[in-house]
């Protein structure tokens, strides 16, 4: 009887030990391809989508006073001279450029019209989202070539209990139109210094740092 006693709680042991292993480990699912901390060959990005609270430079060749500096409202529009309310949001600054052209064209013969974003913030799907156990979590604009190792440094590394090594990618996949996890080393990256932990980021992606547990 205390065999079996003392076997059942050696049993239970040995399954708590796993089960607390397995919390400060690893997180669980595919890992991505390893980035260079600089890149051999750096290239443009997708096209910059403008997003709410934008700050923009509308300018009218030969006609200065229809120019404008403006900011994109939180209601996704903004308004220049002769033109009001003009929708923005989602927009490429070539795309708000022809349809401000197109409402001038009521009033000047064949204007010409630039749109420059001097200030961003974009889309939620071109921005990076970095939550949990972070110095500052945040919300940061996605930039052409970002690594992990840049968005890390955005918002200050990890805080003093964050289990780096559990940290998760959320990012969505346009190809099939669902959303895939992937595992992140964070500690192994941040405080090791392993090139193998850094990975390239894309627009939209959330990575999620847990706290340890003990």
């Amino acid at each position: 009887m205390r065999k079996t006693k003392s076997a059942t709680l050696l049993f239970a042991s040995a399954s708590l030990a796993i089960g607390l292993s397995g919390c400060a480990g690893a997180a669980s699912g595919p890992e991505l391809e390893p980035a260079r901390f600089v890149a051999m060959q750096e290239g443009p990005g997708e096209e910059y989508v403008i997003g709410p609270l934008d700050k923009l430079t509308v300018h009218v060749w030969r006609n200065d006073e229809l120019g404008a500096e403006v900011q994109v409202r939180p209601d996704g529009r903004i308004t220049t001279p002769l033109v009001a309310d003009m929708p923005a949001v989602g927009k490429t600054p070539t795309m708000l450029a022809e349809d401000i052209r197109l409402q001038l064209s009521q009033y000047i013969e064949e204007p010409l019209v630039t749109v420059i974003v001097n200030e961003f913030a974009g889309t939620f799907s071109q921005q990076v989202r970095i939550v949990g156990a972070t110095a500052q979590p945040a919300s940061i604009p996605y930039r052409a070539n970002m690594t992990l190792l840049d968005a890390m440094i955005s918002v200050g590394g990890l805080s003093e209990y964050a289990a780096g090594n559990r940290a998760t990618l959320i990012r969505f996949d346009r190809q099939s139109g669902s959303q895939k996890e992937y595992a992140l080393r964070l500690s192994d990256l941040l405080r090791r210094g392993d090139s193998d932990a850094n990975v390239m980021l894309r627009p939209g992606d959330v990575i999620i740092i847990p706290e340890s547990m003990f």
